[in-house]
């Protein structure tokens, strides 16, 4: 193995925010990104972060990230949910992204959680038939549902 899992750091952010914008141009979206180093640093490195993230290291340069977070599960209790895992493209089918994702899923084990649940575009077949190898469960009957921030302000100022 030629990298390394670790947690992530302050310096990391704005290898992570790079990770991140590629993902949203491998999404199609490649304006949807709208946080910054900043907004990084002060949610995930602040005394109450809204997130925990791994990194995969190689030679000093961040290949690989997972962002991940707690949340609470009506029928479950304790969950995780997995935010992004990435690799960079040129890094991809070394065993990073499954480095990752085992990283997360023991911290869910050592943790105590109940359920780990994430999101994935139904066109990454690579990435559902992995998911799928591993045990996971893929929800074919459940769709994601979003309220973006403009149209959060509409709604309140409406109701």
């Amino acid at each position: 193995m030629s990298f390394i899992i670790r947690e992530a750091k302050k310096e990391d952010v704005q290898s992570v925010l790079n990770l991140i914008t590629e993902l949203a141009i491998f999404e199609k979206e490649p304006d949807a990104v709208e946080i910054t180093v900043e907004d990084l640093l002060n949610d995930g490195f602040c005394e109450n972060p809204k997130f925990k993230l791994f990194v995969a290291e190689e030679i000093n340069t961040i290949i690989g990230i997972a962002l991940f977070y707690e949340r609470y599960s009506t029928w479950k209790g304790k969950t995780i949910h997995l935010e992004d895992l990435i690799v960079t493209q040129s890094r991809q089918k070394i065993g990073a992204g499954k480095a990752l994702y085992t990283a997360v899923l023991k911290y869910a084990y050592d943790h105590n959680f109940n359920r780990v649940a994430w999101e994935v575009i139904d066109w990454n077949t690579n990435a559902i038939n992995f998911y799928k190898s591993t045990g996971a469960t893929y929800l074919n009957d459940w769709s994601v549902v979003q309220m973006n921030k403009e149209n959060l302000a509409k709604f309140i100022e409406n109701n």
